[in-house]
């Protein structure tokens, strides 16, 4: 019975992490992404990154990318109509719940597959090993039913819906 129960924890635990990816893809693509205001013509280039000797002074460094990566975002906002503002601040949003969603079941994870590792008696390598294995597993199938699901919906089946 124990060895059904700590099969359980770890299935359980690693669907955990490949909902809320699966489901995090699937509302995001639903975003529709209105362009309509920006101006084409005048694209923003992303600032310059600092200069790689400030990796000498970690913190520095940090507070440099921080500072141009704020600048450059208001930079884009304020180009942006309120509604392209708003939706942009939606997407985030929604983006970083699924993140924090996922990343807690991957500790959840982690820690079922130790336990299961422990139960079995295997070595530290195949806990490491099948960690490997079931990321590779939870994101390729992430990867897979997002692009079976943008097949089905490509720009024909989009058309002929709007219709």
């Amino acid at each position: 019975m124990e060895t059904l129960i700590a099969w359980s924890g770890f299935l359980g635990a690693w669907l955990l992490v490949a909902g809320p990816l699966y489901q995090c893809v699937l509302e995001l693509r639903e975003e529709d992404v209105d362009q309509t205001g920006a101006d084409p013509a005048s694209p923003i280039a992303p600032p310059p990154p600092p200069s790689p000797w400030w990796w000498l002074l970690p913190p520095v460094m940090l507070v440099l990318r921080r500072r141009r990566s704020v600048a450059y975002h208001r930079t884009i906002l304020a180009v942006l109509t309120p509604q392209q503002c708003e939706h942009s601040e939606r997407f985030i949003r929604k983006a970083t719940g699924w993140f924090v969603v996922a990343v807690g079941g991957s500790f959840i994870a982690i820690k079922e597959t130790w336990e299961l590792a422990e139960h079995n008696e295997w070595h530290p390598a195949v806990f490491v090993l099948v960690l490997v294995v079931m990321l590779a597993l939870v994101g390729g199938n992430t990867v897979w039913q997002a692009s079976r699901w943008s097949r089905k919906t490509g720009p024909a089946d989009t058309e002929r819906r709007s219709r």
